[in-house]
């Protein structure tokens, strides 16, 4: 069984939980989830199935969309509810418009400095392991990009918002700055993750849909539909070539290579990925060098 899962996760699970589950619903242990979600946190969470395991990456460097709800008047340790409350403060008169200017400063290319309370490695060692033991380590901040920052509506002490941003963006982060910047704090109360590059929570299952290995087959998105990268289109007398892994030029495609670098799937033409290849352009032909091999029974 090989292909990719839309779920969307309930409050109270970690992703791991998530995966858990999906594995004793599909009767297989090769489940992996494309990027975490914190446990109070719902919304569409990815995860690849079989050979589509390898194909995980290029999910979890795709952009995400999240709705929350930030709630002005108190600061906390996780910069979420979750977390120990460390001040409380008067929200002041506000309305969406005064929330929108502030929101609008944290927008665009940022450096993000990672909560106490998160699954960022510092020294070989997780972040939220070291806030349970007290400490409080320095934390290098980290390039992110926040494409929108909106606030849907305001009813104090909360504002629902939505968020566009990179991957590895602290929507938390980005409610305690804004918090800060108001004067009064605030922290993340609920999250909810919409979207996942051109995936939707709204093409996604429920576990509770899932009971059995039939359940979870019906419902994988085939690899070769699933991945939001140029196509190129093998040429049958290349097939060899690219079973015993070997490397390609724009003339083993039947419509030549779309692209002159970077990643490229390899499809034959009923639309099945047969393998992901990198681009490399040289002065005499276009290289096209196959890096996870599907076809023929291939997983190397």
């Amino acid at each position: 069984m090989n292909g990719i899962l839309l779920i969307d996760k309930p409050a109270g699970m970690t992703s791991h939980d998530v995966v858990d589950r999906v594995r004793k619903a599909a009767g297989m242990r090769r489940v992996g989830h494309t990027g975490t979600l914190d446990p109070a946190a719902t919304g569409l969470l990815i995860l690849c199935l079989g050979t589509a395991t390898r194909l995980s990456e290029h999910f979890t460097a795709l952009g995400k969309t999240y709705e929350g709800t930030m709630r002005l008047g108190l600061t906390t340790s996780s910069y979420d509810l979750e977390g120990e409350i460390l001040s409380e403060a008067p929200v002041p008169a506000l309305d969406v418009d005064a929330i929108q200017s502030r929101c609008s400063q944290f927008t665009g290319d940022l450096e993000q400095i990672p909560p106490m309370v998160s699954a960022v490695r510092i020294g070989g060692e997780r972040l939220y392991k070291k806030a349970r033991k007290g400490e409080v380590v320095e934390r290098p901040p980290r390039s992110v990009h926040v494409e929108s920052f909106d606030v849907i509506s305001y009813e104090a002490p909360d504002a629902l918002v939505r968020v566009v941003c990179s991957s590895g963006t602290y929507v938390r982060s980005l409610c305690h700055d804004v918090g800060a910047a108001i004067g009064c704090g605030a922290a993340l109360a609920t999250l909810r993750r919409l979207a996942v590059g051109r995936h939707h929570v709204e093409q996604a299952t429920t576990l509770d849909c899932l009971e059995s290995p039939e359940h979870v087959a019906e419902r994988l998105l085939p690899m070769g539909s699933a991945l939001d990268l140029p196509v190129g289109i093998l040429d049958p007398s290349a097939m060899a070539t690219l079973t015993n892994g070997g490397g390609l030029t724009s003339t083993d495609l039947l419509e030549g290579c779309p692209v002159v670098s970077g990643w490229l799937q390899v499809k034959d033409e009923e639309g099945t990925l047969l393998a992901l290849a990198q681009v490399e352009s040289h002065p005499l032909e276009t290289r096209i060098l196959p890096k996870r091999v599907f076809c023929a029974g291939q997983d190397s």
